[in-house]
């Protein structure tokens, strides 16, 4: 998928919405553990009962790799599902890899080529080289950790250089990259106030914003700092939606809140203009 396609379907659809697949088998529904292939039991569910509200897929691969061949086979099963029944998603490999170049580059076909999803997320502390193995690949994207929505960010993130803060940096210095117009970023919905400074040095690259919903950002104010003129957001939410429900609703319960938020982004963009 392009940015204009992203940008396309967010507009048509009037939601910026990303679901976070974070599939974990001691809190999805009990009857469902029994099942062949209880994790994209759950998935397929989810994801049919929301498509409609959400632009991006975003499955945190932990959930899936804590249980072995088993797990990954579902990651694979899912991603699939995706490609096949509802292409026009935006699919986000949550993996933050990050390390150096050989490693790099098959940590890229892995998620690129071997499971074809559009993104994944990188951790950029290695620098240049870790980073632009996974920028050779056309129409697929990088979401770069920047600033996160944990409370341990500010351990280091936030530090000062002698320029400015250290996520600033980050920010900054990929800009350089070979291929920088595949990145995307990662910024914290916990801290949205940021985002001003982050929009003056990344005015038009999409951001990716988890932390809506279970961990308390604010969906008002991630728009009122991270909106551009083609949106420009990514607005995750994970545990808020799958796990609205453990009984045999959870389906229609996470439509419900998915619903709820593809509203109020809807209303965002309709009062804007955008």
């Amino acid at each position: 998928m392009t940015e204009a396609q992203l940008t396309s379907e967010i507009r048509r659809k009037k939601t910026f919405l990303c679901i976070g697949l974070d599939t974990d088998l001691e809190k999805i529904p009990k009857f469902l553990r029994s099942s062949k292939d209880p994790l994209f039991a759950f998935n397929k569910a989810i994801i049919d009962a929301t498509h409609d509200l959400c632009v991006a897929y975003k499955p945190n691969t932990a959930f899936y790799e804590a249980y072995g061949s088993a797990g990954w086979q579902a990651l694979e099963r899912t991603i699939a599902y995706l490609n096949e029944s509802y292409p026009d998603h935006f699919t986000i490999a949550d993996a933050k890899r990050g390390d150096i170049g050989n490693t790099s580059g098959r940590y890229a076909r892995a998620f690129f080529e071997a499971m074809a999803f559009d993104s994944v997320t990188v951790a950029p502390y290695m620098g240049r080289d870790s980073v632009e193995p996974f920028l050779a690949f056309d129409n697929k994207f990088v979401i770069l950790l920047a600033l996160t929505s944990n409370a341990g960010a500010f351990d280091f993130q936030t530090l000062p250089t002698p320029e400015e803060a250290l996520y600033l940096q980050v920010l900054r210095k990929t800009r350089e990259y070979a291929h920088a117009e595949r990145l995307m970023y990662v910024i914290g919905a916990t801290k949205a106030s940021f985002l001003k400074e982050v929009r003056e040095i990344v005015p038009d690259q999409f951001l990716l914003i988890p932390g809506v919903g279970a961990q308390g950002g604010s969906l008002q104010d991630v728009c009122k700092y991270g909106l551009n003129s083609r949106v420009g957001l990514l607005v995750n939410s994970s545990r808020g939606i799958i796990y609205a429900s453990n009984e045999a609703d959870f389906a229609e319960a996470a439509r419900e809140k998915a619903k709820a938020l593809q509203q109020q982004m809807g209303r965002v963009l309709r009062d804007l203009k955008i």
